[in-house]
């Protein structure tokens, strides 16, 4: 069944953080929620299984807490929110995955998105269980198997097709700061029969970005021309006043909407604020599911 659901991601914190650090985010999620009328709109928290990665990233990644510790601790204070993660398989073998996917469903984790290593290494490389490989391999295990999806990217069609074939029964595509994925999706529909649900992430960008850079590193893919207009639109974000940001990503996510809505598969929307929760972020968020929001979110 589709998760129809919208989806609001939550990095977990810094190990090194007080027990009230740790829940300041999911307290932010449940005040702003309240003043911008999303209270009971979000179905599911997001939480990705963190990895180190480039030197050069921008903000340091420094130890984080685990996906289960950090659910086990905010969902309480989120009550009836449900949860969705990453899982990166790359570096267990077949028993030990389970065993993780085991304790992950059993704490309440509707959805996992099976992901590989990260950029410093090569697809394939890793001794434990390779993302596609998973799809197959916990099947009969876990029932919403994701896959990520970057439209931009060379190949993609490709790619997430395979993935498709092997069990992915969601993909969850990359932040979306260009309407690619309306080209995308309409050729994949047109060339193959797959329609899995698709959770189409949307990202708040503060002007902080302009200085630290992190969304542009995030969607970053040396190399790919279709990426630069992407990045030159998170700089114009990122350099634009509250009214003309807001305005400007939500009629993103009505040319998103509008053009693939009608192709066959099922939506979510996942919503990403990358530096922190904030209230500008729940606002935009809040108008654009006033726009539209998925069948099984609650009005």
């Amino acid at each position: 069944m589709p998760l129809n659901t919208v989806a609001l991601e939550l990095v977990p914190p810094n190990t090194d953080r007080s027990a009230d650090e740790v829940l300041e985010e999911a307290r932010k999620v449940v005040q702003f929620s309240g003043e911008t009328g999303l209270a009971g709109r979000i179905g599911h928290v997001m939480i990705p299984g963190m990895i180190e990665e480039d030197d050069d990233r921008p903000v340091e990644m420094k130890p984080k807490l685990d996906v289960l510790d950090y659910w086990s601790r905010i969902s309480p204070e989120l009550p009836g929110v449900r949860g969705l993660c990453t899982q990166v398989t790359a570096f267990m073998n077949e028993q030990t995955l389970g065993d993780r996917l085991t304790e992950l469903l059993d704490a309440g984790m509707e959805g996992i998105v099976f992901v590989g290593v990260p950029r410093t290494m090569n697809d394939g490389e890793g001794a434990g269980v390779a993302p596609t490989d998973a799809l197959t391999i916990y099947r009969d295990l876990v029932p919403n198997r994701g896959a990520i999806l970057i439209p931009t990217r060379d190949g993609e069609a490709g790619r997430f097709g395979f993935k498709c074939g092997q069990g992915a029964t969601y993909g969850m595509t990359q932040l979306l700061y260009s309407d690619a994925i309306v080209g995308f999706l309409t050729d994949f529909a047109a060339t193959t029969d797959f329609r899995p649900e698709i959770l189409l992430s949307f990202g708040f960008v503060p002007k902080v970005e302009g200085r630290v850079g992190l969304i542009n590193w995030l969607i970053q893919d040396p190399g790919n021309a279709a990426v630069g207009p992407e990045q030159d639109f998170v700089r114009t974000l990122a350099d634009s006043g509250p009214a003309v940001k807001r305005r400007l990503l939500v009629d993103l996510y009505k040319r998103v909407i509008d053009g693939v809505a009608e192709l066959g598969f099922p939506l979510s929307i996942h919503f990403e604020a990358t530096y922190g929760m904030s209230r500008p972020a729940f606002e935009t968020f809040a108008e654009m599911l006033a726009y539209w929001s998925p069948a099984g979110s609650l009005s």
